[in-house]
């Protein structure tokens, strides 16, 4: 019994960066999973992390304990944003598209998000997910979590890098990075509706009895969505890209974090 009370903090620990982790993480953090399966399987995954990787400094139980549970909670939510920006890319170029198309008010309720997002978005945001899910994505995110404990064991500096100003600029990097990425992934359509305005404005001053804002707003919505069904092959390599990005970028905040050279 003294050695399980001994062992019981770092568990606790263990079980805090696990859980904030399945909180902000893609596929993980989606509605549609029940609370309690989520529960259920960060403690059993807590179980795994924790007989797999070992623990056997015994960690204080003094008023520091308090913020080592603060720390753990920041590092699991700072490996699961992380993961996650790179699932907004598809939302955003879907909202660029969207707003070119004339589909911008037409926004949905994403069921596995629980908020308002724009249809395209919605629509490719699916797609990555079943992407993801074929290529066992998730299992590499389990590994990432548990291959933190590498990079950040327990008794890690996190507060004194996140003082730094590394971490910020790492996730400020990481956020233009990705934007920069949904205007790439947007462009084709952007520009092609730019180019059918433009055609529209000229056919307005070449015969102003035709109705351009009745007559436009069905062409490309048409024309839209024949270039997204050009487009849609080329999607599968393109979430490929961005998921092996993201595990770049995993590894890459684990060097930070770890404050150590890769």
């Amino acid at each position: 019994m003294d050695q399980v009370m001994q062992l019981f903090p770092a568990f606790l620990l263990v079980l805090c960066r696990i859980t904030s982790f399945l909180v902000a993480a893609p596929v993980f953090s989606t509605k549609t999973i029940p609370g309690t399966v989520k529960v259920g399987f960060g403690f059993f995954l807590t179980v795994i992390v924790f007989l797999n990787v070992g623990f056997d400094k015994p960690v204080p139980t003094d008023g520091t304990f308090i913020l080592a549970i603060l720390r753990e909670i920041l590092a699991g939510l700072l490996i699961g944003f992380t993961a996650y920006l790179f699932f907004t890319i598809v939302q955003v170029a879907g909202s660029f598209m969207d707003m070119q198309m004339g589909l911008g008010v037409a926004n949905i309720v994403d069921p596995l998000t629980g908020v308002s997002s724009p249809m395209l978005g919605n629509l490719k945001f699916m797609l990555q997910i079943l992407v993801f899910l074929s290529i066992n994505g998730h299992h590499y995110l389990v590994g990432a979590i548990m291959n933190s404990y590498k990079w950040l064991p327990l008794d890690n500096e996190l507060f004194r890098t996140v003082a730094s100003g590394s971490l910020t600029s790492f996730l400020a990097r990481t956020f233009a990075d990705t934007f920069t990425i949904a205007l790439q992934i947007s462009a084709p359509l952007v520009v092609s509706m730019f180019l059918i305005d433009l055609g529209l404005a000229l056919l307005t001053r070449a015969a102003p009895q035709y109705q351009v804002f009745v007559v436009g707003i069905p062409i490309k919505i048409l024309l839209g969505f024949a270039i997204l069904i050009l487009l849609m092959p080329g999607f599968s390599a393109l979430f490929q890209t961005i998921f092996d990005q993201m595990f770049a970028a995993l590894d890459k905040l684990f060097v930070i974090v770890g404050n150590r050279t890769p």
